[in-house]
């Protein structure tokens, strides 16, 4: 079983006929749907977790399709949002993209582009939980650290020597590597240069 293709994709269009061809073109193909009929009646309704996409039209009557990428910018929204324009709202949907929509399909559109945009980002969401759940790893595998076991840790990225790290911090080698020992333990690296790179992948994310 294809597991992104259970992850639910929202329909958010004022018009029924095309909000209805959009739920039939995507159940066709063994996706999850659900269509809400105005940007106003999606948020009273559903809390977005987990992996999922949004399709939003762009121009509605009331709250607009930018006005509720705006709001769930906000929010802090983990799902991407595929905006559905007309030609004259093209440059909206482009400056809608760089400030991180995933991405717009200008009507009319066929049916594959939809579904490729629609793979594309229910991709790009899971990438980013997982992204996510490897950072909150991370940093709960730093945070076990003790303080001294973080002080070797910082001599080991720098790339110094057990004598170094113990004249540095003026204990014996024999305690250097037993807190290097612990330290390697608790952040699940098999070798120095796994530890290396992960902390300073980590720390490169984390910005």
């Amino acid at each position: 079983m294809n597991t992104t293709k259970q992850a639910p994709i929202h329909i958010i269009d004022d018009d029924e006929p095309f909000r209805d061809s959009l739920l039939w073109l995507l159940e066709s193909h063994d996706y999850q749907v659900e269509c809400h009929g105005s940007a106003e009646a999606f948020l009273g309704r559903v809390v977005l977790s987990g992996v999922g996409c949004l399709i939003v039209d762009i121009r509605m009557p009331g709250m607009s399709g930018l006005e509720l990428f705006e709001e769930l910018d906000r929010r802090g929204n983990p799902w991407p949002v595929i905006f559905i324009t007309g030609h004259g709202d093209v440059p909206m949907a482009v400056q809608a993209v760089k400030r991180g929509a995933h991405d717009f399909l200008e009507k009319p559109f066929n049916q594959q582009a939809l579904l490729d945009a629609v793979d594309s980002a229910l991709a790009t969401c899971r990438q980013r939980l997982d992204s996510t759940a490897s950072l909150s790893k991370m940093a709960e595998r730093l945070d076990s650290l003790t303080i001294r076991e973080r002080e070797v840790l910082e001599k080991v990225i720098e790339g110094k020597m057990n004598k170094v790290i113990a004249d540095d911090l003026g204990i014996s080698i024999k305690t250097v590597e037993a807190h290097r020992g612990k330290m390697m333990d608790k952040m699940g690296a098999r070798s120095i240069a796994d530890l290396v790179q992960a902390v300073v992948a980590y720390r490169q994310q984390k910005g």
